[in-house]
């Protein structure tokens, strides 16, 4: 094993523990027949590239990466509404089996690019042969829409090295308006929203059962 793979191997065990827990909180909303403001949960470990460009950019010696990097481990956890995210951090605040040691509102407070995400810094513990690791993730909480407009942004400042051309930088800024202004538009229409998902899935349900019934009375005409 080699020293990337030893430094990222508990990066990796928490990125998978926390997917389990994280998308386990939706399920239990599931099982109560409840609106859940998680609508999924998704996670990787930082490319070893990209950690060497950040480090590089920011000046971080490489004995100190586990310590001034906060996002080798990240997860994304997305929701339908902007209110669903202040929901979601509320959970993660009650939560005992990890600690929160720093907290960034991008959605009341918004880049200057136009990016909108709430970030939380967790510090969270992982159980090595070697003992309690203690590693630092971080979890990005967005809409959608949010989601979408951080997609595009991020292949196109690979695309410019991060120097967008003046055009395509305001048409970002623009686009990232109109997602949010999109979010503020379906808040306002959330309770109709909600009743007809729930219409569709007891439908769902309810179709399900009744093909069902009619595959186990062909079986039974069959015998």
């Amino acid at each position: 094993m080699n020293h990337w793979d030893q430094l990222l191997a508990p990066y990796k065990q928490a990125v998978d523990e926390l997917k389990i827990k994280l998308k386990g909180m939706r399920g239990e909303y599931e099982l109560e027949n409840i609106h859940s403001p998680i609508e999924f949960v998704t996670g990787r470990v930082k490319p070893i590239a990209s950690i060497l460009d950040k480090a590089n950019e920011k000046g971080i010696p490489l004995e100190k990466l586990e310590r001034e990097i906060q996002d080798i481990a990240g997860l994304r956890m997305m929701c339908q509404f902007v209110d669903d995210i202040h929901s979601v951090v509320e959970m993660l605040r009650k939560r005992n089996d990890f600690q929160i040691i720093e907290e960034r509102d991008y959605i009341s407070h918004k880049k200057k690019s136009g990016y909108r995400s709430y970030h939380v810094v967790i510090e969270y513990p992982v159980q090595t042969i070697h003992g309690e690791k203690k590693i630092l993730v971080e979890i990005q909480i967005r809409t959608l829409a949010m989601n979408f407009w951080a997609t595009i942004e991020h292949s196109l400042s690979y695309k410019y090295k991060g120097q967008f051309p003046e055009e395509i930088q305001l048409r970002l800024q623009r686009a990232a308006e109109a997602a949010f202004r999109l979010d503020e538009e379906m808040s306002l229409i959330r309770e109709e929203i909600q009743e007809a998902q729930a219409f569709f899935s007891k439908k769902k349900e309810l179709d399900k059962e009744v093909r069902k019934s009619a595959k186990n009375k062909l079986g039974r005409k069959r015998k």
